[in-house]
């Protein structure tokens, strides 16, 4: 027998994903709100609703795209070793990714650029 989907059930769970308000740079995995935004938060930028677009997946399913962001405020020294989204109204947090070893340096008016990147969800197979 046959699985499916339709689009509008992985929609929805990006519709989630894309209620983030806040994508935020990391020194660590973390597991908590207050780790992703506090703890371990090296540079974070808002976001809002036109960052995220919805598409059908590279291979199959629906995926949602973040925007890229360029030149984000770095407020605290360290190694960006992953990458979060928040959502601050409600202190949630949504999704974590890993994302290219980077040391980051905080002196006032250093920069980091996040890439445009993807969360994908397969057809049921």
């Amino acid at each position: 027998m046959a699985k499916a989907a339709n689009d509008a059930v992985m929609d929805a769970a990006l519709d989630v994903i894309a209620g983030a308000t806040r994508m935020i740079a990391c020194s660590a995995q973390p597991t908590t709100y207050t780790e992703a935004n506090s703890t371990y938060a090296l540079a974070d930028v808002t976001m809002a609703g036109g960052d995220y677009t919805k598409a059908n997946g590279d291979t199959s399913g629906r995926k949602v795209t973040v925007a890229a962001k360029s030149s984000v405020l770095i407020d605290t020294s360290g190694t960006a070793t992953h990458v979060a989204l928040v959502r601050v109204a409600d202190t949630t947090l949504l999704y974590v990714t890993t994302c290219t070893s980077l040391a980051l340096t905080a002196n006032g008016s250093n920069t980091v650029n996040f890439p445009a990147w993807d969360v994908e969800i397969a057809d049921p197979s």
